[in-house]
């Protein structure tokens, strides 16, 4: 069925005044509520994350309200100015480029202030893309953890990884083309070989769902030259199964390491598949055994 496109010669129906928080499409603009149109077109100002995309938007369905930018550069100065224009009876409809406002997009601060001056704020629903992205990628999802973006820092970045290390729930994370490569190495090195979805450029033409364990997944984007699109990781939880005691490794890698021909880096690669480890962890544990069975053979 084809839908029509709203028309000049439409009515448009004025929105009461308030806040609304409009979900907009993460990439196909078929994947818009009827409602969140017609509040788009009845509203009398439209807070946008970037003008520029959302006019693409806006002129695909020939509405013509006016716009103002609020972005994370500017969203503490524009606030009070949306505000007092609520309180002085505009209806205001808040959206960023892509999915819903506020969820690791600007939008907190404005929702945050129209909550507590008593103002209305309407949630006019719609696209996510974690939940777009949960609800096609085979993990379970009965219950989830959203991260979002994790700390740019390296040194927070692996504090927050190591924290949801044990996590049994599925993990969600936002990341960026030119960073999701090394973020898998950190995610395998600090959680274990455990199985994950990159999901990409959905429902966008090159749509595309990578799925497999955190190295396999790595590997496949290795051999690319450029990663497109910002992407969607579902992590699988931590296992349930008991997490071994360091005297249960030390002893398995310390047989490993008895082996002749058998080398640090391959030792601690199957051990931490084989216990559900970090491979980081349990290299580090080699290595201290290595210098234990060089001194005793050396004494």
């Amino acid at each position: 069925m084809h839908l029509p496109l709203l028309t000049d010669d439409r009515e448009t129906v004025p929105c009461a005044s308030g806040l609304y928080v409009v979900a907009t499409p993460i990439g196909n603009l078929k994947d818009i509520t009827l409602r969140a149109l017609e509040t788009l077109d009845g509203v009398d100002l439209i807070a946008a994350e970037d003008t520029r995309h959302t006019v693409r938007l806006l002129s695909h369905y020939q509405i013509n309200t006016p716009l103002i930018s609020c972005h994370e550069h500017n969203e503490h100065q524009r606030t009070p100015e949306l505000i007092e224009k609520i309180r002085s009876g505009a209806a205001v409809a808040l959206v960023s480029d892509a999915g819903t406002p506020s969820v690791s997009d600007p939008g907190y601060r404005l929702i945050r202030t129209a909550v507590q001056k008593g103002l209305n704020v309407y949630p006019i629903p719609g696209v996510s893309a974690a939940i777009t992205a949960l609800s096609a990628s085979g993990l379970p999802m009965d219950t989830f953890l959203f991260v979002g973006f994790a700390p740019k820092k390296r040194g927070k970045r692996q504090e927050l990884l190591k924290s949801l290390a044990h996590e049994g729930r599925t993990l969600v994370f936002f990341e960026s083309p030119r960073r999701v490569h090394p973020f898998l190495d950190e995610l395998g090195e600090l959680m274990g070989d455990r199985p994950i979805v990159v999901a990409r450029e959905m429902t966008k033409i090159h749509e595309e769902f990578l799925r497999g364990t955190i190295s396999e997944v790595s590997r496949v984007l290795a051999e690319r030259q450029q990663v497109k699109g910002e992407c969607t990781l579902l992590i699988g939880g931590a296992s349930e199964k008991r997490i071994p005691t360091e005297a249960e490794v030390e002893a398995a890698v310390r047989t490993e390491l008895c082996r002749p021909g058998t080398r640090i880096s391959s030792v601690s690669r199957e051990l931490a598949k084989t216990f559900g480890l970090p491979r980081k962890k349990v290299y580090e544990l080699a290595l201290k055994v290595d210098r234990d069975l060089r001194n005793k053979s050396n004494a």
